[in-house]
């Protein structure tokens, strides 16, 4: 038996005691007895925990088709609100989104982003607001993306040459080791200004590893007064991880230091971009705004990283296996390249609005392959009445784009199919305008970075 099943068995067996007093266990509870949105029945103390299994979101559509797209659970002492319908996606992130833009506080986000100093999953707020908008006007403008066009040109013409020199030698190719190391070379070039190196390699895995376990279910998120005894390791891990992240970027930082005058500002990289920005005011219209120092120039660069090395390449092999196991599709693709672009060039970027039938196939896999199953959680920040439901302050809020992008209301019945044909005449926004589709997150809240990915 594994120590986290232990643990929870005996928080169950101790908050079984509750019922013995049950003026105490029930008290508050019939201020929103009926009110709350319905759900299972849970064990006392863990809730439903112990429901979730090895894929979360597959229970949670379960439990959903059971008891309605917006549903109520708790996970250990935290009240969670399971949202799997596009309606009911809009009612949390666009009509309430001033109550739910809020993150919920957790031992990852201290650890790994310094009392969270990025984006990614910092708390909604005057901080927040800032750390996005040095993305958006710094990072991520249309200026810097131009600017790396030409990385991005070279590098794919280096890896569509190693594919067809392997295909004219007959070679097995793997398609998933090329994706990622092409992604690899995009993000150091654009981040650090340059290629691949020893160092990088032990980044990306000790940024997989950081991402891997940031997603673990971890027992002090859920019940903070077991977090001093650190019972499955998580935080002592997570030191580790961050301390040697810290180290590399610590490293490259100081090559960037030394580089500095030689560069002109077309060659500035990202690196480059935020140490411009060291020890200026976040917000230099609020006298008491932060100072950008190393700590956040650190942690953004950790976020950008962990942001964009695997999820771009793990959708593109989901796409890639879908067309390889639908020939019709495949065949489709083919002869809008070969009728739009021809056999003697590159596909280009300014080519893409003209190829309909790819934008579709694209879609079509972001639905069914969703870069994270589970949106990152948002929290509400006072009590609210959704849909006629009361959701109460301090509650997780938890968006299961895996069912939403299953819906048979929005698709029809064949939702496990790919089929790229149900985007024709339809064009779908996938940047979160359109609740059907929100592989990235919604607009205001999750889009900024993910963009990026994209």
């Amino acid at each position: 038996m594994s120590l986290l099943a232990l643990v929870l068995i005996l928080l169950a067996l101790l908050g079984s005691v509750g019922c013995l007093f049950p003026k105490l266990s029930r008290r508050g509870a019939s201020r929103t007895l009926g009110k709350l949105p319905p759900g299972p029945r849970g064990l006392p103390v863990i809730g439903h925990l112990h429901m979730l299994g090895e894929l979360p979101h597959q229970t949670l559509t379960h439990l959903s088709n059971i008891y309605g797209p917006i549903m109520s659970i708790k996970l250990g002492g935290v009240r969670t609100i399971v949202v799997s319908s596009p309606r009911a996606a809009e009612l949390f992130l666009k009509t309430h989104d001033h109550v739910f833009a809020a993150r919920p506080k957790t031992q990852a986000s201290k650890i790994f982003f310094n009392g969270s100093k990025a984006v990614t999953l910092t708390p909604y707020g005057s901080r927040w607001r800032n750390v996005r908008k040095l993305y958006v006007v710094h990072l991520l403008n249309s200026s810097k993306i131009e600017q790396f066009k030409p990385i991005r040109t070279e590098e794919i013409g280096v890896t569509m040459n190693r594919l067809k020199t392997a295909a004219e030698k007959n070679e097995v190719v793997n398609v998933s080791k090329i994706l990622i190391e092409l992604f690899e070379n995009l993000v150091y070039r654009m981040v650090f200004g340059r290629g691949k190196n020893d160092d990088d390699t032990r980044l990306k895995e000790l940024v997989e590893e950081a991402v891997s376990i940031s997603g673990v279910f971890n027992i002090s998120d859920y019940f903070p007064l077991l977090a001093p005894l650190d019972l499955q390791g998580l935080a002592r891990r997570m030191k580790q991880l961050s301390q040697s992240t810290n180290i590399i970027f610590e490293k490259i930082i100081e090559e960037h230091e030394q580089q500095k005058d030689h560069k002109s500002k077309d060659d500035k990289d990202f690196v480059d971009v935020l140490l411009s920005l060291e020890n200026q005011s976040m917000d230099p219209q609020d006298k008491n705004s932060e100072i950008i120092d190393r700590s956040h120039v650190k942690v953004i660069l950790l976020d950008m990283v962990g942001a964009a090395l695997e999820t771009s390449a793990k959708t593109i092999e989901w796409i890639f296996s879908e067309i390889l196991k639908n020939p019709r599709v495949m065949k489709k693709l083919q002869e809008e390249l070969e009728t739009i672009i021809g056999t003697d060039r590159m596909v280009q970027e300014s080519d893409l609005p003209k190829l309909t039938y790819l934008d579709m196939v694209i879609k079509e896999g972001l639905r069914l392959h969703p870069i994270g199953p589970l949106l990152v959680p948002h929290e509400s920040m006072e009590d609210v009445w959704v849909d006629g439901f009361y959701i109460p302050k301090k509650s997780r809020v938890l968006i299961n784009v895996w069912s939403i992008e299953r819906d048979r209301g929005v698709w029809g019945d064949n939702t496990e199919e790919f089929y790229p044909e149900r985007f024709e005449n339809d064009n779908i926004d996938i940047q979160g305008l359109d609740f059907r589709l929100i592989p990235f997150g919604s607009d205001e809240e999750d889009v900024p970075v993910c963009i990026w990915e994209y």
